[in-house]
């Protein structure tokens, strides 16, 4: 049982990974060996950390001057992209959301439609109350989105 919760940690572990930007990659954009030292002693060990932390928070590592902080903050950005969604492209987003019917006209009319898709949705009550059946016809209906049924309701 111990080896088998090990072993999804492992797993855990590397999907993390995979999805940052190990710290040693600000070496190939031309910060000093020493800084990115400085940045992991001080608990920085991916390039997000580096790109979303904040230029006082920067600072504060030792050895790291404001003029380092800033070059180091430009360098991390030139790698994570950080850019700015608008609101039309929201909103043209939003349009293209379906929704799925939960089986219960009533519960849609309440939900303007059934559960979106792209997003997520709890639900929570007394044991018995349905929330398992819900659960249930929603796996079904998430099946059947790709033909135009009558239970589906697009938005």
């Amino acid at each position: 049982m111990a080896a088998m919760m090990q072993q999804e940690e492992d797993v855990e572990m590397e999907e993390l990974e995979s999805s940052s930007h190990p710290i040693a990659m600000l070496e190939a954009q031309g910060i000093n060996n020493g800084d990115v030292n400085k940045l992991k002693t001080d608990g920085f060990h991916s390039v997000e950390s580096v790109a979303y932390s904040t230029m006082k928070k920067l600072c504060e590592v030792k050895g790291i001057s404001e003029a380092k902080a800033t070059k180091i903050m430009a360098e991390a950005k030139k790698i994570v992209p950080m850019g700015f969604t608008t609101a039309t492209e929201i909103a043209s987003f939003r349009e293209q959301m379906i929704s799925i019917s939960t089986g219960s006209s009533a519960l849609d009319t309440l939900l303007q439609g059934g559960i979106e898709t792209g997003s997520i949705t709890e639900l929570y009550g007394e044991f018995r109350t349905g929330k398992t059946q819900i659960c249930h016809t929603l796996c079904v209906t998430a099946q059947l989105v790709s033909t135009p049924l009558d239970f589906i309701s697009y938005q």
